[in-house]
């Protein structure tokens, strides 16, 4: 069976619900994140050329047309641009259909390639990159281990950018909690503004009991914010960002209000959302949200 490919636990994008998933690499080389869990059931490796190939040509064999493919692990832009370009060059030639093809990336690997060698991979089939900027607070990012501070993840997105490359970035909402609720905002919308990413996702936090943050919370060292703060936040994240045709989502399981639109296009419009909602206390039941 084709399912039997994979190792472990798998993620994708919620935007890649229909893409095939090819696992590049094995889990996540950084790993440490307080707030994660996601790949924890494995130790992370690069799977080999012929590990890959094989696996394309077993999904070849079992589907006869793939519109769209994704390269998993958590960070599968860790691989060598010749690794990469391998594997870009495979699928191209085992998938003459495929239409996009998108990746993850953690800031901290792609800052390591030059624009130069993030344009090769788009000139050879790379689509969209997804990164998990997460905040952009460097208190925040150093408190839940994230391994990278604010400005090298500007220099990462911007250089993503410059290539040619599709770049979506996500922010977790209420990743400061009480203590930095308005820096985590404000200066989460001065990267993104930096940035100037195609896609925008927001995120709400929420915590496996098997997480570090979670026993941060439990010790008291930590405290989620309430739906009406999150939205709070939300609004503050808003107001500070300066982006022009970035698409935004908001409408993740795990968001308290779903928000759609195009910054800064929408802003006043998706303001007036939250400031409905903080007026009516319409919020998505907390028992309804989901990772």
């Amino acid at each position: 069976m084709v399912f039997n490919l994979y190792e472990g636990s798998i993620y994708r994008p919620p935007s890649e619900a229909r893409s095939l998933i090819v696992q590049a690499t094995i889990g996540c080389s950084h790993n440490k994140c307080t707030f994660c869990t996601m790949y924890k059931d494995k130790s992370f490796r690069i799977k080999t050329r012929e590990e890959i190939a094989r696996d394309l040509q077993i999904f070849r064999n079992s589907y006869s047309y793939v519109e769209r493919i994704f390269l998993a692990d958590g960070d599968a832009l860790l691989m060598r641009t010749d690794q990469l370009v391998d594997v870009l060059d495979e699928i191209k030639k085992l998938f003459p259909e495929v239409r996009r093809i998108g990746i993850y990336g953690r800031a901290s690997n792609a800052i390591l390639k030059s624009v130069e060698e993030l344009k090769r991979l788009k000139d050879h089939g790379l689509g969209i990159v997804y990164i998990g900027i997460e905040s952009g607070s460097d208190k925040v990012l150093d408190i839940v281990k994230k391994g990278i501070n604010a400005e090298n993840s500007i220099i990462a997105g911007q250089r993503i950018k410059e290539a040619g490359l599709q770049l979506s970035c996500m922010i977790i909402s209420g990743l400061g909690g009480e203590k930095y609720l308005e820096e985590h905002a404000k200066e989460s919308a001065r990267v993104i503004s930096a940035i100037k990413p195609d896609y925008l996702s927001l995120l709400t936090l929420l915590q496996d009991e098997s997480s570090e943050l979670y026993q941060d919370i439990l010790n008291g060292d930590f405290r989620i914010l309430s739906p009406e703060e999150v939205l709070y936040e939300t609004k503050i994240f808003l107001e500070n960002l300066e982006l022009e045709g970035t698409v935004f989502r908001c409408n993740h399981p795990s968001n308290y209000v779903v928000l759609n639109g195009t910054l800064n296009e929408d802003k006043e419009r998706l303001i007036n959302t939250i400031d409905s909602a903080l007026e009516t206390k319409k919020f998505r039941p907390e028992n309804w949200r989901a990772f």
